[in-house]
């Protein structure tokens, strides 16, 4: 495992040469086509968007306008695209997928879908969000350096999020959505999981004007990317029970998260709780380091299916701080 610095960045490089290498990039023709690279991702991105025009491409694929002007005309002699005069600018040219075109699209998708689902297939559910999270964040710290911004000063930052505290409309279904999306993928929970988060929300909610009890919410773009809430009435002799910590996807990695925990913390404090206690499930490990950084311990693990699948539940308790 690398250590240090130059040993990290040795082993991202070799791990992105062998990604480009078992995609098969350095073939003169990819995906189960007859096809280049950058005609494969061209009828992609015309693809997902349906209609796309060449500046379009441009900028979607990084490739310099004379570069994607012989790749539209070398895709329509081939007859995977055509393009139409613009009905909105009849100085523009659309570009659109012919039969053909949607047809290759299939075979590309058919292709790359099983690539990946073999790959991945007999990973754990854990692992395989970890190669997710791990591919978004790269992906997109790339992005960041090519625009010579570092990722903090990207859109993603925690700059461009505000922390909120108390209620919001939508607050109790947006924190219900988050949770509900993210645990079905980490552990399958269905309708049972979604509904006992919502039941406890409906508890929490009208409760939170009480001294003892809050709760934050991050918002990025009018959007709730985050939440974490201390119930001090649920437990009982004077201890908190923290709830509903999640950060969605498009704002991990930005810190978001560690600041929702540290003013969680505070509040927790402030309050002067004998013990502060959460539940979690194993195989949450960047949550589980969050917890011990910040003095929680984990003192019980026990399967249990209360929420419609048996997982292993943890919990964390953290003293007060002396």
């Amino acid at each position: 495992m690398p250590n240090d610095a130059s040993d990290i960045v040795t082993n991202i490089r070799k791990s992105s040469r062998n990604l480009v290498r078992e995609f098969g990039f350095l073939n003169r023709t990819i995906a189960g086509t007859n096809l280049s690279a950058s005609s494969v991702h061209a009828l992609i991105e015309i693809g997902n968007a349906g209609t796309l025009r060449a500046k379009d491409l441009s900028e979607i694929l990084l490739l310099e306008k004379s570069t994607v002007s012989r790749l539209t005309k070398s895709l329509i002699k081939q007859g995977e695209i055509h393009e139409t005069i613009s009905v909105t600018d009849t100085r523009q040219k659309d570009i659109h997928l012919t039969i053909k075109g949607e047809e290759t699209l299939i075979t590309i998708s058919n292709y790359a879908e099983k690539q990946v689902s073999d790959a991945v297939s007999s990973l754990k559910a854990t692992t395989k969000l970890e190669i997710l999270n791990g591919l978004e964040t790269y992906s997109e710290a790339l992005k960041a350096s090519r625009l010579s911004q570092n990722l903090a000063d990207t859109d993603n930052s925690s700059s461009s999020i505000k922390v909120m505290e108390g209620y919001s409309p939508g607050l109790m279904g947006r924190i219900t959505e988050m949770h509900a999306l993210y645990y079905s993928n980490f552990a399958g929970f269905d309708e049972v999981f979604e509904a006992t988060v919502a039941r406890g929300l409906s508890d929490f909610i009208p409760r939170i004007n009480h001294t003892r009890n809050t709760i934050w919410y991050a918002v990025k773009n009018g959007k709730i990317v985050g939440s974490i809430a201390i119930d001090g009435e649920d437990l009982s002799d004077n201890v908190a029970h923290l709830r509903w910590f999640i950060v969605d996807k498009e704002a991990r990695g930005s810190g978001v998260g560690r600041e929702l925990f540290a003013l969680a913390m505070s509040f927790c404090d402030s309050k002067a709780f004998r013990e502060t206690h959460l539940w979690t499930f194993k195989g949450l490990d960047a949550a589980r380091n969050l917890y011990e950084n910040s003095n929680f311990s984990l003192t019980e693990e026990n399967l249990g299916d209360q929420w419609g699948k048996q997982v292993l539940e943890q919990k964390f308790v953290r003293l007060l701080p002396c």
